[in-house]
């Protein structure tokens, strides 16, 4: 089929069932309940004590009674029952497509590049007074990843302002494959004069990677010195791959220097136990979803990236343009270096 039907199908099976309403399963409350809370308001009752004759929460009480009373503050328990039935029916009417001027200024907020959080406290600044205009950021994206919630446009692309996709849902993905990577040794084993950063050669490495992750880089950086190198894969980058470019890496600097490694979870660490047993370094896995674990090399991707943009094919970029990046990276003087530059700092460290 065509890429567009086919499209058109995965978005609508990802999208939850529409239950109908049901009869109350005793999480609700039902009529008879209403009519009975009606007749102890009329008789005096306290809050607490409908909630102990119904056998319900005195809060529960509380906001049934807050949501409707009438504007004379009356309760009227079958107009209740028919508002609560009528809240609960799914599916609802969505805010976007049933609001046209609400629907235009998101719109119009988002080709201006607007995040949808931002958009949603804007509308709530400007217009205080009209419940009507309130959104929260999740309908946005609702309305960005399936059509009939909103059908909003970003360029004719479902993307957010920041570049990339929508995410996917979990109950299209599913529980996820898990861990590929066997036998690590998890950071809280790491020794503690890694965090210290008293000594050079303990290193942190990731890979960035190109569009449609057909082509990628391997980035290392020192977390004393803030040395930093890249590695060019431009035809792949399996486990094999990864464990070549880092070993070539490695190999020119003394043994000093090659004494721990923190990575992430990713599948091109697969074969990690042979690239610590060719480099001689320790290597140490950080946790799930946790890229501040690797701060040092994270704020090294970001430098990066000024060269190496996202989205785009990073085979086109030659090895000696990939040495120049170093160069100009590792020759910028840091702050926490006391403005000295990586380069220096980390020659010093390799003739000591």
């Amino acid at each position: 089929m065509s890429r567009v039907i086919g499209t058109r199908l995965r978005n609508q099976r990802a999208q939850q069932p529409r239950a109908s309403l049901k009869p109350p399963s005793g999480r609700y409350l039902c009529l008879r309940e209403r009519l009975q809370m009606a007749d102890l308001l009329r008789l005096g009752c306290s809050l607490r004590q409908i909630g102990r004759e119904l056998g319900r929460h005195a809060s529960t009480i509380k906001r049934e009674l807050d949501r409707h009373r009438d504007p004379r503050g009356r309760y009227l328990p079958h107009i209740a029952d028919h508002e609560a039935r009528s809240q609960r029916r799914r599916p609802r009417d969505r805010k976007l497509h049933a609001n046209p001027r609400l629907h235009a200024l998101v719109q119009t907020k988002l080709t201006s590049h607007w995040s949808p959080e931002q958009i949603c406290g804007w509308l709530a600044l400007e217009f205080p007074a009209e419940p009507g205009l309130r959104l929260c950021p999740e309908t946005i994206y609702q309305a960005l990843l399936f059509g009939d919630h909103g059908g909003l446009r970003t360029a004719g692309k479902p993307r957010l302002r920041t570049g990339r996709k929508i995410r996917k849902h979990r109950w299209r993905t599913g529980s996820g494959h898990g861990s590929v990577v066997k036998n690590m040794t998890m950071i809280h084993e790491r020794p503690p004069e890694v965090d210290a950063k008293e000594e050079a050669g303990h290193w942190e490495g990731d890979l960035i990677v190109g569009v449609g992750s057909a082509s990628a880089m391997v980035t290392l950086r020192e977390r004393k010195t803030h040395y930093g190198i890249i590695i060019n894969l431009p035809h792949g980058h399996t486990a094999a791959q990864t464990n070549q470019a880092i070993i070539a890496a490695f190999s020119g600097l003394p043994a000093h220097l090659k004494q721990t490694l923190t990575w992430d979870q990713g599948v091109e660490m697969a074969r990690h136990q042979e690239l610590a047993a060719a480099t001689g370094l320790r290597i140490y896995f950080a946790e799930r979803s946790s890229p501040w674990q690797r701060g040092a090399n994270e704020n090294f991707n970001g430098l990066a990236r000024q060269y190496f943009p996202k989205g785009t094919d990073l085979s086109v970029h030659s090895e000696v343009h990939v040495k120049q990046v170093c160069v100009e990276l590792n020759s910028r003087p840091r702050k926490s270096l006391g403005y000295l530059t990586p380069a220096a700092i980390f020659q010093f460290s390799t003739d000591g």
